[in-house]
């Protein structure tokens, strides 16, 4: 596990993910993007997963990785923090926020996205991706690459 750092651009959480190669991916992505990469329990797979550490690669061992027993521990932690929740489920696109180093953005599991009882509770933060109505949503790792990426962007790709 990783220490805590000040020095990250952002950080994603996994609301319980379900497949462990969208996990190493987007630990490989974290890593590329300076973000940290938050995981909240259960998960559907074990830490050391071959599939993790094949969509990994050999940058596994160094992404910035913590676990949570649960979203309230998490943000108990990071109550000074924008919290997003990204989300079909709202109106409010990622494009249209303005975001602070440190943020975090919450993804929940691949089969069922984020319980509805966190999104009504946390609805002012809810975030959504357009997309077309012949699609219910796209695969988890793009949604963090787009959204991680335009909070990048906006900190004109400032990796801090």
């Amino acid at each position: 596990m990783a220490e805590y750092n000040e020095q990250i651009s952002f950080r994603i959480v996994l609301y319980q993910p379900e497949i462990p190669a969208n996990t190493g991916n987007i630990g490989r992505l974290c890593l590329g993007a300076n973000a940290e990469l938050h995981i909240i329990k259960p998960m559907r797979f074990l830490m050391n997963d071959k599939q993790i550490k094949k969509a990994g690669l050999d940058y596994w061992k160094n992404v910035k990785l913590f676990v949570h027993d649960s979203l309230d521990d998490l943000i108990e932690k990071y109550q000074d923090n924008s919290i997003y929740f990204c989300t079909t489920k709202t109106k409010q696109v990622y494009t249209d926020c303005s975001y602070r180093f440190g943020d975090l953005f919450v993804f929940g599991p691949e089969s069922r996205g984020i319980p509805e009882e966190i999104l009504s509770k946390h609805s002012a933060t809810n975030i959504t991706i357009p997309m077309h109505s012949e699609v219910r949503s796209i695969n988890l790792s793009n949604s963090v690459s787009i959204i991680l990426y335009e909070a990048l962007r906006q900190k004109s790709f400032t990796f801090i």
